[in-house]
């Protein structure tokens, strides 16, 4: 081929400079372009790179922050500068408050000054934790691998400004970033350790709390090893669903622990927390534990992070390294001597499946459907490999306690963190991109899934199989239960009836609206005859059936 054919070569700015990182460092962008973020998208799309695009900036962040909670990977986003930014700090500081690493890239105003429509965006993005760096000709490279860096280190989100004079300024140089600073390692000492293990050795029912710090700090394995040591039960967090993969596991701790998992975990006289972060919902508003139990938390967060009244023990130190001194000083127990012993119908089918419902009465009080009856259903329906999705909202209360997810990756939830809704559609076609082998089902409220409408075509072109499941009981269903019952007037509270299935066929899904248990065969029969696609089922629940989260919040005083 002669020269003369030859593309001419595109100067590398500082748009494709980014692209270029962007390229090397994950696998997946997500976006909505506008003035600020055209020339990054294009140097991407160009290239094949891959690129799921909103319909809203708010879903771009939710779709990277739920594609690192499916991978583990730091996510990426990009939008454009003012409006396209400040539509995303919602899904911004769930991220910084749920602790995501994810870089987003955002154009910005010039560096001449700000424009007649630009805000502060860097003070606006610090209003919600998050830390902003700027991209410039001489920077560019160094700046962007930085801000990878700098997400993975601190476990947060990361802004990327690109003023919009950059965005197709020719490099001028590869300036060099001094290194960041090593993490510096935390080590418990040998006293705390003997301590620590005494205690354990002479527990009687000992129960270990797993928190998605093991999953951060890779240290499922030891853990597991420790808590079989001990003839331990294990719980988890909501993000380390399943993470020991054990007979003797309970399931979620919290607002989501079955009544009869509940009633036995209130048993343990002494709780290992690991990497959990035991806040108000883990701890049941209180009541997971039982009056006197002895809570011993392990983890390296700052000491401001982890006050609790319940811990009577605390440890602060790198979690792997401190399992790895508590196995060392305890040795394996016989395990007819053990807890285990005593209950040896944890490990058995029965006690593990979704039975026995709390309340399996096919309808509420008020005729509508049950929604523990119908999520109860839904975990022999569904695809066993899937992932779990939620938006949040007082719905949130049964998926977790009824469906089973294959490894905590696949049991998501974005917006608990900051107690938003509306971020579902979007936070669930990130994680059909991210895991487009399993079926994405996602759960969502009535509330939740029409704030966040405009991402519903995202979902669908994102995903090869799922099912939305929207638990609709025609109401903001939080604020129905908690303040409709001390007698606040209702109007503002309720929602007149969506079919979300009519949605879903009118953008190519199919889908139906269920109002009895038998309606759920629509669903298992579209399963049995497709194999990619989405099915919507649009389920009237009963505005009069309470979560058990919610109630433990009521009886606590507590106001979600």
């Amino acid at each position: 081929m002669t020269t003369d054919l030859l593309p001419p070569a595109v100067p590398a700015t500082v748009s494709t400079a980014v692209a270029d990182v962007l390229a090397e460092r994950t696998d997946h962008l997500f976006g909505l372009m506008g003035n600020g973020n055209a020339h990054l998208i294009s140097s991407l799309t160009s290239r094949g790179f891959g690129f799921t695009s909103a319909r809203h900036e708010a879903a771009t962040v939710a779709m990277a922050d739920a594609y690192h909670r499916a991978t583990g990977r730091v996510g990426a986003a990009t939008t454009t500068y003012g409006a396209g930014f400040t539509n995303t700090c919602t899904a911004l500081a769930e991220a910084r408050l749920a602790r995501i690493p994810l870089v987003l890239v955002v154009g910005d105003a010039p560096t001449t000054g700000r424009r007649a429509f630009d805000i502060d965006q860097t003070g606006a993005a610090a209003a919600v934790g998050v830390t902003t760096l700027v991209a410039t000709p001489e920077n560019a490279t160094a700046i962007t691998h930085r801000a990878f860096d700098l997400a993975r280190r601190t476990v947060q989100p990361v802004v990327l400004a690109v003023p919009c004079d950059s965005a197709t300024a020719p490099l001028t140089g590869r300036s060099e970033l001094d290194p960041l600073p090593a993490r510096p390692a935390r080590t418990a000492t040998g006293e705390e350790l003997d301590r620590i293990a005494g205690i354990l050795r002479a527990a009687a029912r000992p129960l270990v709390l797993a928190g998605r710090g093991v999953s951060l700090a890779g240290a499922a394995t030891p853990l597991k090893e420790l808590g079989d040591r001990l003839g331990a039960l294990f719980m988890t967090s909501v993000m380390a669903a399943n993470i020991v993969d054990s007979p003797w596991d309970l399931g979620i701790a919290g607002g989501f622990t079955r009544a009869h998992r509940l009633e036995l975990a209130r048993q343990a006289d002494v709780v290992l927390v690991a990497g959990a972060s035991l806040n108000s919902f883990q701890a049941r508003y209180g009541a997971l534990f039982a009056e006197g139990t002895r809570v011993i938390r392990i983890d390296n967060e700052p000491e401001s992070a982890v006050a609790h009244p319940a811990v009577t023990d605390y440890v602060r130190a790198d979690l792997g390294a401190a399992l790895a001194g508590l196995l060392a000083r305890i040795p394996a127990a016989e395990e007819a001597a053990t807890w285990r012993a005593a209950v040896p119908e944890v490990a058995g089918d029965t006690f593990r499946s979704s039975a026995p419902v709390e309340d399996p009465a096919e309808f509420g009080p008020d005729g509508r459907l049950n929604p523990r009856a119908v999520v109860a259903a839904l975990e022999h329906i569904l695809p066993r490999e899937r992932s779990v999705v939620m938006d949040g909202g007082h719905f949130i209360g049964w998926a977790p306690m009824y469906l089973s997810v294959p490894d905590p990756q696949a049991m998501v939830l974005v917006g608990t963190a900051f107690q938003s809704i509306g971020l579902g559609f979007g936070s669930a076609a990130g994680v059909s991109v991210a895991r487009p082998e399993r079926t994405t089902v996602f759960v969502t409220g009535d509330g939740g899934g029409l704030m966040g409408l405009a991402d519903f075509e995202t979902f669908l072109r994102a995903t090869r199989r799922g099912v939305v499941v929207v638990l609709n009981d025609s109401a903001y269903g939080a604020e129905l239960h908690q303040y409709a019952s001390q007698g606040l007037d209702p109007t503002a509270m309720l929602i007149d009836e969506v079919d979300f299935a009519a949605i879903g066929r009118a953008l190519g899904a199919a889908g139906t609206k269920a109002r009895r248990l038998a309606d759920l065969t629509a669903l298992q029969d579209w399963l049995d005859g497709h194999q990619e696609g989405v099915f919507v089922l649009d389920v009237a629940i009963s505005q009069k059936v309470v979560a058990e989260f919610m109630t433990a919040s009521l009886t606590a005083g507590r106001r979600l």
